[in-house]
């Protein structure tokens, strides 16, 4: 039987979505200064809103870090890793959107909304997010493809 390749299309693709997951909030909540005011460094936000962004941005990051591990090691059940280190990469963007669910909940605070950049109707994150999981079920998808057809 011939050796798969490891760096497959929807591998290539679930690498990328963990890494935007690993670096993307923690660059867009502290490094991006137009989106930095609108989150940590906000003067508005009360410390425990900041601690509750702080934690999405960690959380996110650590999501990111173990999807990447996991999908990354070379030993051991290649495809159940593949499933688990994309289901990691939807987590973070998943509850971007669950967040909306919650009473009381919006997608950016009122003093934002008028400078706010919209894409397709939505705010950006949920842009983003959308791309991201549309991405992991894109390579989820394929990958399901590849495998019944080499299953035969």
């Amino acid at each position: 039987m011939a050796r798969q390749r490891f760096w497959t299309l929807p591998r290539t693709l679930v690498g990328a979505v963990l890494a935007n997951t690993l670096i993307g909030p923690l660059a867009a909540d502290l490094l991006i200064p137009d989106i930095a005011k609108q989150h940590l460094h906000n003067p508005n936000w009360p410390p425990h809103a900041k601690f509750h962004d702080a934690q999405y941005v960690g959380m996110g990051m650590l999501t990111g870090a173990m999807g990447l591990r996991i999908l990354l090691r070379r030993k051991g059940d290649q495809r159940a890793q593949f499933y688990l280190a994309a289901a990691l990469g939807s987590v973070t963007w998943l509850g971007m959107w669950g967040a909306l669910l919650f009473p009381g909940t919006a997608a950016k605070d009122p003093e934002f909304e008028c400078t706010s950049h919209r894409v397709l109707g939505m705010d950006v994150q949920l842009f983003i997010a959308l791309v991201m999981l549309v991405g992991l079920s894109a390579a989820v998808g394929v990958e399901r493809g590849r495998a019944r057809r080499i299953a035969g």
